[in-house]
């Protein structure tokens, strides 16, 4: 089983690197010329997209094929205050060259929404502010020129004390999204609220594809092992909201979240690296069931976790551990 490995977002070892730069909205309304603020808020964004593509580049030179973008790409997008703004005319260069890089070296690419995108809400505006955010990283990805196997993955939200009902909730919303939002979304396990399996079940109700993620299982499960819930998972990836490219027929490898408890003490965050021995015990475990998976690090210290994982798999070699390049490997059950 071929495994490739990504990080998210910001580089630790290439300098003023952040593709997340920003502006308060305070900041902004103390701009007496709105144009020219507006025209300010179009600069940052064209920085935030040129320092993306140094970050692919810094990928490409190290075999890395796995990246997640910043969200924060374009500052004050989505506000109330804007919604006559259109950035996407001032920066379709920006993102065409972006997509162009991504498309040229085959690399996966995807968005994770923040916290406050949330389908299970029983609050009208909530829901509306959320889908106005779904919208807004379809656009950007279809400002890049990126198919729908570029997607935006999402948590089912909050349980609003009745879990059951906020599932349903999900389930009733997501079917009222535009065609374009339903085929670029995953679907992934939290840490406190929705577990593996309930995320499963939605899964299966909607035709989303699952990205498991191991850390968030770890610490909230009812006691299933996540390599028991695979198969099943595995599932969710041959549906057509899986791939949702007509112009390819080389499907999608699963996708899995990696990091590793900061502490005992506080056993959600993440830690600054990856521990390689229980992710190595999930990787055996499944290793007989699909040809490749792709791994996302959300460890806290991004690229520099990745490298120093490569190299302790390394130490793996006579373990069914075999290193393919900067960012990938092959494993044996």
């Amino acid at each position: 089983m071929i495994v490739r490995f990504g990080y998210v977002a910001m580089s630790m070892l290439i300098k003023d690197s952040s593709p997340s730069k920003t502006m308060t909205m305070a900041s902004f309304s103390k701009l007496s010329d709105r144009e020219a603020a507006v025209r300010k808020l179009e600069r940052i964004a064209e920085g935030n997209l040129h320092n993306t593509l140094r970050l692919l580049k810094h990928n490409n030179g190290n075999d890395i094929q796995l990246y997640r973008f910043s969200s924060k790409l374009i500052p004050l997008a989505t506000h109330d205050d804007l919604k006559d703004w259109d950035p996407f005319v001032a920066l379709k260069e920006a993102f065409a060259e972006v997509g162009r890089y991504v498309r040229d070296h085959q690399m996966r690419v995807s968005f994770h929404p923040d916290h406050f995108t949330v389908l299970s809400t029983p609050r009208r505006e909530v829901l509306q502010n959320s889908i106005r955010d779904l919208r807004y990283h379809v656009k950007m990805l279809k400002a890049m020129e990126l198919n729908a196997t570029a997607k935006n993955n999402i948590h089912i939200g909050g349980a609003y004390k009745d879990k059951p009902s906020a599932a349903g909730r999900f389930k009733e919303h997501f079917a009222g999204l535009d065609p374009d939002i339903q085929e670029r979304l995953t679907l992934e396990n939290d840490d406190k609220t929705f577990t593996a399996v309930e995320t499963l079940e939605v899964c299966k109700s909607t035709g989303l594809p699952m990205v498991l993620d191991i850390h968030h299982h770890w610490v909230n499960n009812d006691g299933e092992k996540a390599w028991e819930l695979w198969p099943e998972i595995l599932q969710t990836w041959n549906g057509p909201l899986a791939q949702a490219d007509a112009d390819s027929d080389k499907p999608l490898p699963p996708k899995i979240h990696i990091s590793s408890p900061k502490s005992e003490s506080d056993p959600r965050s993440h830690a600054d690296l990856v521990d390689p021995g229980p992710l190595l015990s999930f990787l055996r475990e499944i290793a007989g069931s699909t040809t490749a998976v792709d791994v996302m690090i959300e460890a806290k210290n991004k690229d520099v976790a990745l490298f120093t994982l490569m190299k302790r798999l390394a130490d793996y070699s006579e373990e069914g551990v075999k290193v393919l390049d900067g960012a990938s490997v092959e494993i044996s059950g």
